[in-house]
Formats: structure tokens, sequence, C-alpha cells
């Protein structure tokens, strides 16, 4: 027994060799990078991101205050950055701003929920319902390519020049892209996805509800973010032509009546802000109502 040993042991590989292929190759240290570190990234991303952003802002302030500064434009239309600051100030101060923003606002809300409710009501319509689209879809494509401030004068003859035109000037501004929205992504859905539907057997409601709706929400709300947005502009608009009333448009007005470009200038920035405040607040209501995920299988 003691031989068998010793020439089982001659037989053996060399102790260190037993070793290395014991333990195995050694261990990679090229780990992924933790979830904090991604989100970290991601968070650094975006705030350099928003500094590109405002790059070109600062640019333009910056060459407006030097060419104002050294009166190379010696005419009246070019103010300086500091004079639409006092402007602004003072509209701010007297309460000025926010009546006329407060106005603009209303009437932009009014119109947009009106002409939304409106036109989600009339895209499932064209959508779901073959006999509507027939008889009714030629009607909206022609009605769609009339241009929207063509329907001024007639609005204007119906119902004056206050604020229940504009409403409705408005409303006619957001219905047409929901509407169109809202029909082109029901019609979108999948034939695959109806099928496997009919296959387990759902109702007509849960076809709708589980099925439908999920898969044309992506262009329902990108028929109400468009929406939002040619209510906003059609909102100055109305405030241009239909002159009676207060807001942001008839603020503007005054301004190029009495030749004050200061005047105009801060009403336009307080335009693009507004715009610009609206627009992010459409896309984070979007993004949480697409993280809560509130549709699933039954």
């Amino acid at each position: 027994m003691s031989f068998l040993s010793r020439f089982l042991s001659s037989l053996s590989l060399p102790r260190g060799l037993n070793r290395s292929r014991r333990q195995g190759p050694p261990p990679c240290d090229c780990a992924s990078p933790p979830q904090q570190s991604r989100q970290a990234k991601a968070i650094v991303t975006r705030r350099n991101a928003a500094w590109r952003g405002m790059l070109l802002p600062i640019v333009a302030l910056a060459l407006w205050s030097v060419v104002a500064a050294l009166h190379l434009v010696k005419s009246g239309l070019l103010v300086s950055p500091l004079a639409v600051l006092q402007t602004g100030w003072q509209q701010t101060v007297s309460g000025a701003l926010a009546r006329a923003l407060s106005a603009s606002l209303a009437r932009e809300a009014s119109g947009f929920v009106i002409g939304t409710l409106g036109g989600l009501l009339l895209g499932s319509l064209l959508g779901f319902s073959r006999i509507a689209r027939r008889m009714v879809g030629p009607s909206f494509d022609t009605f769609k390519q009339i241009s929207l401030f063509a329907w001024i004068p007639l609005i204007s003859v119906w119902f004056g020049l206050g604020d229940a035109a504009k409403v409705v000037f408005l409303s006619l501004a957001a219905l047409l892209p929901v509407t169109a929205h809202t029909c082109d992504g029901i019609h979108a859905v999948p034939r695959s996805y109806i099928e496997v539907a009919r296959a387990f057997r759902y109702s007509r409601l849960q076809l709708v509800t589980y099925v439908i709706l999920p898969a044309a929400l992506p262009s329902i709300f990108t028929g109400l973010y468009l929406a939002l947005i040619y209510s906003w502009l059609a909102t100055l608009g109305a405030e241009y032509l239909l002159v009676s009333g207060s807001g942001i448009g008839n603020l503007l007005i005054d301004g190029s009546e009495q030749f004050r470009m200061d005047l105009v200038l801060f009403g336009i920035i307080v335009v693009g802000a507004t715009g610009w405040a609206l627009n992010a607040l459409a896309r984070r209501v979007e993004r949480a109502l697409f993280a809560l995920r509130p549709f699933g299988a039954p």
C-alpha cells in the first residue's frame, strides 16, 4: 500500500501547478459600476447639457450689452438690457405684468381644456367608428386645411371681441392636433395586439382599456403637447387681432404704439419664458404619467 501511494505521488503534478489549477484564473477587476455611480453621471450629463443650452443666450446678451453701451447703433429701436430690466421691474411692481399674464394664461387654459376634450372625443369617434370616419373624416380633413386665422372674422361677428371669442379661437387651435393624433394613435395600434387580446377573449372595454389606449397613449400625448403650444401661440394672435381686454399681446401692442422698445422687448421675453415654462411642465407631467404605468393586464 505504501509502495502504491509513493508511485501515485510521483506521477502527480508539481505542487505549484496544482494550486494554480485549483484556484483558477485570478479574479477580474472589470466589475460594472454601481447603480448610484451611473445615476450621478446621468445627473452631471443633464447639468452639462443645460449649461450648453444657456451658452447662446448668454453670448447674445453680452453682445447686446456691448452694442448698447458703445452706441454702435444710433437708433431708438435698440435699447440696453438695463432699460429692459428697469421696465420689467416697473411692470412687476405695479402689478401690470401679473394682470396681463394672468389674463392670457386664463384664456389659454380655458381654450386648451375645451379644445382638448373636444379633440379627444372627436378623435376617439373617428378612430373607433368606421361610419364616423367615412361620414366625418373627409370634412375634418378639409377643415384642418383652413388657416386658423381665417376664422377670426367669422368668430368676431358671432362672438364679438371679448373673451368668449378668444376662447373659441383657442379651442379651435387645440382641437385640431388632439383630434388628428388621437385618431392616428388608435389606427396605429398593431393588428397583432388586437388578435392576441381576442385570443384571450377580452371584452371590448378590456380591449380598449388594456390594449388600444396604452398603445395609442404616446400619440395622444403628442397631440396634447402640440395643443398646449398652439393654444399659447394662438393666445397672442387672438389678443393682437381681438384687441378688447388685457393680456400679454395687448402689452406688446401698447409698447409698439408708444414706441417703447423696452416694453416690447420685455413682453417678448415674458412670452418666451412662459412658453418655455409650459413646455417644461408638459414634459414633466408626461414623464410622471408614463412612470406610473397605470395600465396593465387585467
